[in-house]
């Protein structure tokens, strides 16, 4: 059985190592900081699209009076996106 000074200096020793795990996990958790900081402004500029509508109605609009054919082709560009987009929400939803 250990005595109250082993005790003493295991617990000290496992706080000395849970100190420099957490140091190590934040060192390469650095890696993650660009490309999720990326995806929060995506994530943020889709939520502001979805919250103000009529702003991409109004660049749709412009662009279909400007240039009609390129409009067309994105148009179905952001369709064909939309509907990959739906079948793969489908096809997660089906796997859980």
């Amino acid at each position: 059985m250990m005595r109250d000074d082993e005790l003493l200096l295991r617990q000290q020793q496992l706080l000395t190592r849970s100190a420099e795990l957490r140091l190590a996990l934040a060192a390469q958790a650095r890696v993650f900081r660009k490309p999720l900081g990326l995806v929060d402004r995506a994530r943020e500029a889709l939520q502001w699209l979805a919250n103000n509508p009529a702003w991409p109605a109004g660049v749709a609009l412009g662009l279909l009076l400007v240039r009609p054919r390129n409009a067309l082709k994105w148009g179905e560009r952001v369709w064909w996106a939309w509907q990959t987009y739906r079948q793969t929400r489908a096809w997660i939803a089906k796997q859980d």
